[in-house]
């Protein structure tokens, strides 16, 4: 017997991460640890918790096993609850055959068994791939005050970025009158962030209509929306104005990294008012050198210091020797960086070494590239790694989870 819900988040995990290169060769994108001891995944995670929505589906299919592990019962987040809490809901074989996520909106449609067992008024529709603290029950009550049948949150970019994301032209009730997907020429910046709530019953009715349409592409931006904005639907736009990334490029990755740096971050990983969940083991204390420098850097547990770390991001377990210098960087757990050995301006998988006087990457400078390192490598020592190389884990790599 399950219980009634209000509203049920499903959150869309599935993603190649294909612009993330070496980072998802063995893992899903969600799954990229984040800003020292975090992954992807915790910040939708932890806001569902954070917003009293306690029951929530989470859509796997590319390389799912480090995720499937990470989420675990869903603990670490408080869903592992006997009435509701976290399920993991992969593509599975059901009576008429078995099929993977076609889009975005189709493993929603896949999943509305999953969704209807809770008969709930609302769905939340979130993204498995954007850093970002957000209550969803304000969003919740913007949507029933405005009677909405659809409400999309929407944040303010540049208006030379807004090509790039889905763009809402709205009326002065901010009820939704147009919307374009990557326009050309975008003649608004209010892009939409991926994030939806829908009346159920509605959505279940165009989502059926979709997968009958053979010439869709089963997706929410691309399909579902314009339909529904077609046929007369009350659909409005949610403003949000805090810290909102898509980090789905090793680029914007690495600025989210950054983000956390500074006296006065762009992103606070210490909001007490949004306290971020995650499923860590427990490391003995960072231990920084007597000769060691660090400036301007988040240090997680387990990591030693005895050379230079300057304006990075180190996971737990990095040993840093003396002599080795880390300067605008993002380190994995459990790399290794040797004496007189530079890392600059890149990003380090778990598990590499760099070797004894090897240099990783350049210096930061306008048309530079970051320089990526995949998991498990050893970077001889000596070696030079150019700027903007991508090194892909080795063959032999095994897709298991690594140790935070």
């Amino acid at each position: 017997m399950f219980r009634k819900k209000e509203c049920v988040a499903m959150l869309l995990a599935g993603g190649q991460g294909s612009r993330l290169y070496a980072l998802t060769e063995t893992t899903a994108k969600p799954a990229v640890p984040f800003g020292g001891k975090y992954r992807i995944i915790d910040f939708p995670l932890s806001n569902c918790v954070n917003s009293g929505i306690d029951t929530v589906g989470v859509l796997t299919q590319y390389q799912p096993l480090v995720l499937n592990e990470y989420i675990g019962n869903g603990q670490p987040w408080d869903l592992d609850r006997t009435a509701g809490g976290v399920t993991v809901l992969p593509p599975y074989q059901a009576k008429d055959g078995a099929d993977w996520y076609k889009g975005t909106a189709n493993a929603i449609y896949q999943n509305l068994n999953f969704i209807n067992r809770y008969e709930p008024d609302y769905v939340l529709i979130l993204s498995g791939d954007h850093i970002y603290n957000m209550d969803y029950s304000k969003m919740l009550d913007y949507h029933k005050e405005h009677n909405a049948d659809c409400t999309i949150a929407v944040i303010n970019v540049p208006l030379s970025e807004a090509s790039r994301f889905g763009i809402m032209y709205t009326d002065e009730e901010e009820r939704i009158t147009e919307f374009v997907e990557k326009p050309k020429e975008p003649k608004s910046t209010k892009a939409s962030m991926g994030i939806y709530i829908f009346g159920r019953k509605l959505l279940e009715k165009f989502l059926i209509m979709d997968a009958k349409d053979p010439s869709s592409e089963n997706d929410f931006g691309k399909n579902i929306i314009p339909a529904m904005l077609a046929s007369g639907a009350r659909m409005f736009a949610y403003k949000f104005e805090g810290y909102w990334k898509d980090v789905g490029t090793i680029d914007s990755l690495w600025e989210a990294n950054m983000d956390l740096l500074g006296d006065n971050p762009a992103f606070n990983l210490h909001d007490r008012r949004f306290k971020v969940y995650s499923r860590n083991d427990a490391r003995q204390p960072q231990f920084i050198g007597k000769q060691a420098t660090v400036l301007n850097s988040l240090i997680t547990e387990g990591c030693e210091i005895y050379g230079t770390v300057v304006n990075s991001v180190l996971f737990s377990g990095v040993y840093v020797a003396p002599g080795a210098v880390v300067r605008d960087s993002v380190i994995f757990s459990d790399s290794m960086i040797m004496g007189g050995s530079i890392v600059d301006y890149s990003m380090l998988d778990h598990d590499v070494v760099v070797g004894t006087g090897a240099v990783v990457g350049t210096k930061k400078a306008k048309g530079r590239k970051i320089t990526v390192i995949g998991a498990q490598n050893s970077i001889d020592p000596g070696m030079e790694i150019k700027e903007g190389a991508m090194i892909y884990p080795p063959n032999n790599i095994t897709n298991e989870e690594e140790d935070q």
